[in-house]
């Protein structure tokens, strides 16, 4: 009696289902053709299988049957099972770990990044209208009058204390639908800038110029969005911010991607030597 080998896709052993179509098995033969079959079994000077065209078992002399290609397309399939189960489970694991990280985002309004196992609130940074004359803090409900000509609107200082090492993935909770980006942050007087600003002579339309960076976001819950850039970023100095376009009210949350830079030395006087 020959040796038996029996062989079907349906791979109970990987724990993986398989519809009946796509368990059928191609029967090569030595020709170049193929036989449709559901399973096969190899005897001592021939092939017993049941033919799925014929729904019945036939049987085929073994040296028609090119079983090398046979069995080859076999493992070929499993191993493509195997890979397609492992990367499911891959996908269904972070798609759970991505569940939990939300379910941690406090309810409060403001943005959120997180740093290993915990969730870090970051800190909204004080917001200035800088212009030739003077010098005001941004309240968000009770806009600055705007003068005609350029502004700046700045926070103090060239650096964040909040540093990232590339790619920040933040969330950020509204306590209302609002325009929401990242900015790319610029210098001015040693201090950082979000935007330049110009209000237009008689109309008084006001022109705001972020450098905004281009992102991906997706909604995870409610008024909670994740954001996180297109590319990686260089290393400078950015911020999250909420606002209305031309109504000068940004909040920011600010950091810096990067180690910061060394602040600029300011230059001494010489001392003068009494005679």
């Amino acid at each position: 009696m020959g040796v038996k080998y029996w062989l079907s896709l349906a791979i109970i052993a990987l724990g993986v289902s398989v519809p009946a179509a796509a368990a059928n098995i191609k029967l090569y033969l030595k020709d170049g053709t193929y036989q449709l079959v559901r399973e096969y079994q190899v005897l001592t000077d021939r092939v017993k299988f049941y033919s799925t065209d014929r729904a019945d078992w036939e049987e085929i002399p073994l040296e028609l049957v090119d079983l090398k290609k046979t069995e080859s397309e076999i493992k070929e399939r499993e191993q493509a099972l195997r890979e397609e189960a492992k990367s499911n489970d891959e996908e269904e694991k972070a798609e759970r770990a991505a569940v939990r990280e939300v379910r941690r985002i406090p309810m409060e309004p403001g943005a959120y990044h997180v740093e290993g196992d915990k969730i870090v609130a970051m800190k909204v940074g004080e917001v200035h209208v800088v212009d030739n004359k003077r010098r005001n803090v941004l309240k968000v409900l009770s806009p600055i009058p705007m003068v005609t000509g350029k502004s700046w609107l700045e926070m103090d200082g060239l650096h964040s204390p909040t540093r990232f090492d590339n790619m920040p993935e933040i969330y950020l909770r509204l306590s209302e639908e609002e325009r929401f980006a990242f900015i790319k942050m610029g210098e001015h007087n040693g201090n950082r800038v979000l935007e330049n600003i110009t209000v237009v002579p008689v109309s008084k339309e006001i022109v705001e110029e972020p450098d905004i960076v281009p992102t991906y976001h997706k909604l995870d819950g409610e008024m909670l969005y994740k954001i996180w850039p297109q590319k990686p970023l260089e290393n400078g100095e950015y911020a999250v911010v909420e606002y209305t376009e031309g109504k000068v009210n940004m909040q920011s949350w600010d950091f810096g991607v990067g180690p910061a830079a060394a602040e600029p030395q300011k230059s001494k006087a010489p001392s003068k030597k009494h005679k």
